[in-house]
């Protein structure tokens, strides 16, 4: 019976741990970005790729390997991943700009204003900047 009840406890618990905003919404950013990943993967193998390979006279980077005894080490497959790394980079760097642009926009119009916070001094350096302050004053009360 006290089984039972752990169960239930843990199923609703985890029930409580993925219904939170935060668990669904890096689900679906994870997602989503599988499927980017696969466009940029496309766009870079299908397209860029391929003309990059014209401008350079027709080198095909897929195929660019060294030959070492048995072993074949595929440094254009290397090139490629580089490349779609750097274009998905780019993208979400467009993707995140512009989100914050538009936020912004949105809040200037609706008159709210994001207060940069004041950085916090450590309570330690307070502590003895008060201290120095204190040392001061009493060389200047012995004087």
């Amino acid at each position: 019976m006290k089984a039972k009840k752990a169960v239930k406890k843990e199923i609703g618990e985890f029930r409580k741990f993925i219904s939170r905003g935060a668990v669904l919404d890096m689900a679906i950013g994870v997602i989503i970005g599988g499927a980017f990943s696969k466009i940029v993967s496309s766009l870079v193998d299908d397209i860029f790729m391929p003309l990059l390979g014209v401008i350079l006279g027709g080198l095909d980077f897929s195929g660019l390997s060294i030959k070492i005894g048995d072993a074949s080490i595929m440094y254009g497959s290397f090139i490629q991943s580089i490349v779609d790394f750097l274009i998905i980079a780019i993208c979400i760097f467009v993707m995140v700009k512009i989100v914050t642009n538009i936020r912004d926009r949105a809040d200037k119009k609706l008159g709210i204003e994001h207060k940069k916070e004041e950085k916090k001094k450590d309570e330690q350096v307070v502590l003895l900047e008060e201290i120095r302050d204190l040392l001061k004053e009493n060389k200047l009360l012995k004087k």
